[in-house]
């Protein structure tokens, strides 16, 4: 790997917000782009980008229902259409935006969808959570590469989860055609395809100084993530209340919105990660690679203390690159060199 897993003590914690991860950091004249940037951890870090100086573009399926969310947070952020799951809509989305000529500095994948209760798949046939998470923003980066390359310096922020230990890419059987869907198997498999397509996407971008990241924000209940989960789950492992009020309790990595997209931001801008790439990050810093013993089970309600590093599958590089070839493969699209 070109940049070790390893922390590398940012001077940043559990406990820091999106305020202080963005103190000091002016991005006039920088442009970004948030997919899901209308709704919670999304909003949070459109707005700090935004009010740090940067152009900020949300895509957004509903336009209205976005801008609408936008303006009642404050405003400054444009809305564009574009629906994740449609290819077509994504290829007119990047297509209108490299012919703007406008440069590329940050793109956050942050749009994603959790749980879904039954399996559902997208036009194309592929499953659902795998297509929204991860086959969406493989597409859009690789349409959007002309305007990162344009940019000189350029970072794509994926955001995974710990949820990844749910279940490694199982290449054979990415759809669950040939196995019982599993809500939270399909689930960790898109947000280890997250971390994977970060490690794929820095080896291929750092000669053009595009630089990706993949993270774990935390456990964020107040956030529409969780809608299929159900609020009696959400009880159950101290999500939320017994009023269904959101949990804060950073012992068990349960945050606050500023501080979940805390490190969607530290990723985005800091000078700390400077050089580094292809790496998975969490609690604004780098993590470490977790034990093999390390279990993941991770809807159990003991959460305390729990390590918030990555999986070694999750970081191999060669997986990232088969990873890519089907990805490219299913999509058809490919880094315009």
């Amino acid at each position: 790997m070109n940049t070790p897993q390893e922390p590398i003590c940012s001077g940043f914690s559990r406990a820091s917000t999106t305020v202080d991860v963005i103190k000091g950091i002016n991005l006039v004249g920088k442009v970004a782009i948030v997919t899901g940037g209308y709704s919670g951890l999304g909003l949070e870090t459109a707005r700090t980008l935004a009010l740090a100086g940067a152009r900020v573009i949300v895509p957004a399926r509903n336009v209205e229902r976005a801008r609408k969310a936008i303006t009642d947070a404050g405003g400054g952020i444009e809305v564009w259409s574009m629906d994740l799951t449609n290819p077509d809509s994504v290829d007119d989305f990047a297509r209108d935006f490299v012919e703007t000529g406008l440069p590329l500095h940050i793109l956050i994948n942050n749009a994603g969808i959790m749980a879904l209760p039954e399996l559902k798949r997208d036009a194309q046939g592929n499953e659902l959570q795998f297509s929204t998470n991860h086959l969406g923003h493989f597409r859009l980066a690789l349409r959007l590469w002309p305007a990162l390359k344009r940019a000189g310096s350029a970072r794509v922020v994926s955001i995974s989860s710990a949820g990844h230990r749910f279940s490694p890419v199982v290449f054979d059987d990415i759809n669950f055609v040939s196995r019982d869907y599993d809500a939270f198997k399909a689930y960790g498999q898109s947000k280890t395809a997250n971390i994977l397509f970060a490690v794929g996407l820095d080896k291929r971008g750092k000669e053009h100084n595009i630089r990706a990241f993949a993270l774990h924000p935390g456990g964020i209940a107040g956030t529409n993530l969780g809608m299929h989960v159900g609020v009696e789950m959400l009880k159950k492992t101290g999500f939320v209340d017994e009023k269904g009020r959101p949990v804060i309790d950073l012992a068990r990595d349960l945050k606050s919105i500023p501080q979940g997209a805390a490190t969607h931001v530290w990723c985005a801008v800091s000078p700390q990660l400077d050089g580094k790439g292809g790496v998975f990050c969490a609690d604004s810093d780098i993590t470490s690679v977790l034990p093999d013993s390390e279990s993941p089970d991770l809807a159990t309600e003991n959460r305390a203390n729990r390590d918030s590093g990555v999986q070694a599958y999750a970081i191999e590089p060669n997986t990232a690159d088969e990873l890519w070839r089907i990805s490219e493969e299913i999509s058809g699209v490919s880094i315009p060199y």
